[in-house]
């Protein structure tokens, strides 16, 4: 069994916590939708999706190999990734409200450039690298299982979750564009709760024994 009940609960919480915070992919998908309608929304859902396949088989093949060879790099690995975390959520609890932020519609183009534009645009962001080398490996335990198998479950499990979430996003855009835009606070309220989660995250993994 690849993943225990309360490994993947924490990991699906976390991810859910992730996804319903306004991001950069969220902004994109709404900015879009505005602009060109619903398919043109979906679309760019679909480049993004796209591209993080990208990074998580970059994880997935990386990490696992890094595995075979030093189980102690490995662990390096995901103290420095449990560090980050951290910090990220301190960051996010950190922040200070802002004011609303206005979605605004993007320029008509083909589908194929909006498709290509999702994916090109997540690929180059190493944030999104760097996310996913710090959030994947927390939830892998090498005993119970292929890491490689591990590292593609959990990076699909966020993938499919997000898509579907932004495809929700576009399909409702004219509605959700305008509630966030009525409501300022809602960004900062989950941010705060995000945040929350990713420190928590990494006091987890402090208090448990390491595998």
């Amino acid at each position: 069994m690849l993943f225990d009940l309360t490994r993947l609960t924490a990991y699906l919480v976390a991810v859910l916590a992730l996804i319903l915070t306004p991001g950069p992919d969220t902004m994109l998908v709404l900015a879009r939708s505005l602009g060109q309608g619903r398919k043109a929304g979906i679309v760019s859902a679909l480049g993004i999706f796209v591209g993080c396949l990208f990074h998580i088989g970059a994880a997935a093949f990386g990490l696992s190999a890094l595995l075979a060879t030093s189980a102690l790099a490995f662990s390096v690995v995901k103290w420095v990734g449990a560090a980050y975390l951290v910090w990220m959520g301190v960051q996010m609890l950190r922040t200070p409200d802002a004011g609303p932020e206005v979605v605004k519609a993007l320029p008509p183009k083909g589908l194929s450039r909006i498709f290509r534009d999702g994916v090109v645009t997540n690929v180059l962001n190493p944030k999104v690298a760097v996310f996913f080398l710090a959030f994947l490996p927390q939830f892998v335990v090498a005993a119970e299982g292929s890491t490689g198998l591990q590292f593609l479950g959990l990076g699909l499990m966020f993938s499919v979750t997000g898509t579907l979430w932004l495809m929700v996003l576009a399909a409702t855009a004219g509605t959700f564009g305008g509630w966030m835009r009525r409501n300022p606070r809602v960004e900062a309220w989950q941010k705060r709760v995000t945040g929350g989660v990713f420190v928590a995250l990494g006091a987890r993994l402090a208090l448990q024994r390491q595998d």
